[in-house]
């Protein structure tokens, strides 16, 4: 529920600020913009070229500004050298001081030149407008309006075929990437440079321009050509165009012919330069992109509907994002990472590179990235957590090995209450008393010796991948099959009993040089349905079991003794094993606090150990024994646990003398008619 509700507060708090967009989110989306709006392949002019005054014609010719015949010169010479339109890109807004401006009226006039204004504060020179016819009852608040503008001389503004406005808006970050192609000031419409070169061109006198609701939608010269610029008339500029270069000292200039070519100047404190999502650009760099943008009818726009769908991204992105994290292994984790940093990007460069539509993929990455790099930290803390939980509570009682496997793989763990089927080993120590008496007041020296017996033992519980539960005194509790499943539980748990028992031995050889007496083991193993889980209280809790089944093998445990015998199973463990392990049956008990009976066996060892010894053949011997030990015929059944004890030599030597006090006694005493065969223990 806690995961749930981060996703929604995240899609929500996304969405507040996609909506309200604060300026660092404006700014980086415009930022995410200028990579695809440079993308482009860079592309060479065929429409214009460039007249530079440079700083070596300023040389040549002396300082700025120049008298207005050189101007006229220049004009006349571009003229000649072929082309269609000349572009008056330096705004004359003061009469010449050489008193020339009558001869450059007059190349003006007799040429096809444009000339250029802007917007500004306080105003200047004479502004032209241009007509225009207004679709539409709603279109002053979509433009950009001015109070005053800076024109050119009536000598140009009024006798040039054309005046463009130069006037750029730049963005939040201070960097222009697209022009109003038409702006107000005052109450009048003007149009921009690359506007009024499209409108000589077509040689049209006059603009119409539909507003809608939206915004405004087409600005139309004639019917061959119309723009579709945003809703307040601006376009969105292509970068990558470049121009060929002519500098104005040059003696020929090359073949103009159709061209455009713009009267520029290029010289350092002079220039004004202009931020460009493609680095800096010259002011009538700026214009003539634009231009070029309108000709080639490169129509990069935002759409509409692109806000709306980059949220409806974003917030699937958040959705997978939260369920990838929480679901997904570390494979799936670390690929939809990767597609977190590459599909923003990669579809808003599909959908730029198909259809110029401008989308932000900025939002969607960098909050997405955010957010995932948050949901799959806390992923990784929370295995960490439990990790080392696993770690804390199992080290005590698992091998190395099985806490690893679990660290790595936490679903392995089934925790609180798991119903399952375990086999579950009891043991204990025999002789007891006389090792106390050996140690005598030498409590620690008892210490000691103990603690080396249960490292012993428990060390080959958990090589055998079985799980410790507790130690009780001097006795052992462990189970197979919890937490980690083990489909050969059973035999795992033989197993373990047969090697501690073989260890036993070992033992026992090691500290009888200390004069030590020698440690005796019974086992008790049960296989059966229990509880495992964490069991406890809220301020301690151990992971262990409960049920029918333990308290069976605690009991089986205890009979080891007056059975003889060092390991007692139980029946299905019997059942479980007996492919590998030679079993024999050694009584039907009902052990104390129980009515019912139930079958308990031994292990002698695998079957191939005894086959090699030669027992095998005394099964039946052993199995016609009990039956007529049930069947009331203690004699027989004597007969044949004398000669059992020869055959299995000092292995069930006390169990068959027990067998046989017990029929001695029954045939003295014989059982009551409805006897069941069910030895009823009296002790645990």
């Amino acid at each position: 529920m806690k995961k749930v509700i981060i996703t929604l507060l995240t899609i929500a708090i996304g969405i507040g600020i996609k909506i309200y967009e604060p300026n660092i989110v404006e700014i980086l989306k415009l930022k995410g913009f200028d990579q695809l709006l440079t993308l482009n392949d860079t592309k060479t002019s065929e429409t214009a070229v460039i007249i530079e005054i440079d700083e070596p014609t300023i040389e040549q010719q002396g300082q700025w500004p120049w008298p207005r015949d050189l101007i006229a010169d220049g004009i006349k010479k571009a003229v000649d050298h072929g082309a269609e339109i000349v572009v008056l890109y330096p705004l004359f807004a003061e009469k010449d001081r050489f008193n020339k401006d009558e001869i450059l009226k007059e190349v003006i006039t007799n040429s096809k030149v444009i000339g250029t204004q802007s917007a500004s504060l306080k105003g200047k020179g004479d502004l032209v407008t241009r007509g225009f016819a207004i679709v539409g009852n709603t279109e002053e608040q979509w433009f950009y309006r001015y109070q005053n503008g800076i024109g050119s001389i009536s000598e140009i503004s009024k006798t040039a075929q054309g005046m463009g406005m130069i006037t750029t808006v730049p963005e939040l970050d201070g960097v222009t990437r697209k022009i109003p192609l038409v702006l107000m000031v005052g109450d009048k419409f003007y149009p921009s440079l690359p506007l009024e070169i499209a409108r000589v061109i077509h040689g049209a006198k006059n603009y119409r321009a539909k507003v809608t609701e939206a915004g405004l939608s087409s600005i139309y010269i004639n019917k061959n050509f119309s723009v579709e610029p945003d809703k307040r008339g601006e376009l969105w500029i292509d970068w990558s165009w470049t121009w060929p270069i002519k500098s104005w000292k040059e003696e020929s200039w090359g073949d103009l012919t159709g061209k455009i070519a713009i009267l520029a100047i290029n010289v350092e404190g002079i220039t004004n330069t202009i931020a460009t999502p493609a680095g800096t650009k010259l002011g009538h760099e700026v214009s003539l992109a634009a231009w070029e943008t309108l000709w080639n009818d490169n129509k990069i726009t935002r759409p509409y509907w692109a806000d709306l769908t980059e949220l409806l991204f974003f917030c699937l992105l958040i959705a997978v994002s939260a369920l990838v994290a929480d679901k997904g292994n570390k494979l799936l984790v670390g690929v939809w990472g990767v597609v977190i940093l590459l599909v923003p990007f990669s579809i808003s460069y599909y959908v730029f590179n198909q259809y110029q539509y401008l989308t932000d993929w900025t939002f969607s990455l960098i909050f997405g990235t955010l957010f995932y790099g948050y949901v799959v930290y806390s992923r990784f803390v929370k295995e960490f957590k439990l990790k080392q939980q696993i770690k804390k509570q199992f080290q005590s009682y698992l091998s190395k090995a099985l806490v690893e496997k679990l660290q790595k793989n936490p679903e392995l763990l089934r925790l609180g209450g798991d119903s399952r089927e375990l086999s579950i080993m009891f043991t204990d120590v025999r002789g007891f008393t006389s090792i106390s008496e050996h140690y005598g007041e030498n409590v620690q020296g008892l210490t000691q010796i103990m603690n080396r017996y249960m490292t012993a033992m428990t060390a080959k519980i958990l090589e055998n991948e079985g799980t410790l539960d507790k130690y009780i005194g001097d006795a052992q509790m462990a189970f197979w099959n919890a937490p980690l499943d083990d489909k050969q539980h059973a035999k795992n748990a033989v197993k373990t009993a047969l090697s501690m028992l073989g260890d036993l031995d070992e033992f026992n050889r090691s500290i009888a040089a200390e004069g030590v007496p020698p440690f005796g083991m019974g086992l008790g193993i049960n296989t059966g349905m229990v509880v495992v889980g964490n069991m406890g209280s809220d301020q301690r809790f151990d992971y262990t079991c409960l049920g029918d089944a333990v308290n069976l093998a605690s009991r089986l445990e205890g009979q080891s003794k007056p059975y003889g015998v060092k390991l007692v199973v139980g029946p299905k463990t019997a059942e479980y094993v007996s492919d590998e392990y030679f079993i024999l049956e050694l009584d039907t008990i009902a052990v104390k606090g129980k009515k019912q009976g139930v079958n308990i066996y031994t292990v002698l060892g695998t079957n191939k150990e005894i086959d090699d010894l030669g027992f095998s053949y005394a099964r039946k011997d052993h199995n016609d024994m009990l039956d007529y030990y049930r069947n009331k015929n203690f004699t027989s059944a004597t007969v044949l646990c004398e000669r059992l004890t020869k055959a299995f030599k000092g292995d069930m030597k006390s169990y068959y003398e027990m067998m046989m006090d017990r029929c001695r006694e029954y045939t003295k005493t014989p059982p009551p008619a409805n006897w069941d065969g069910v030895y009823r223990a009296t002790s645990k």
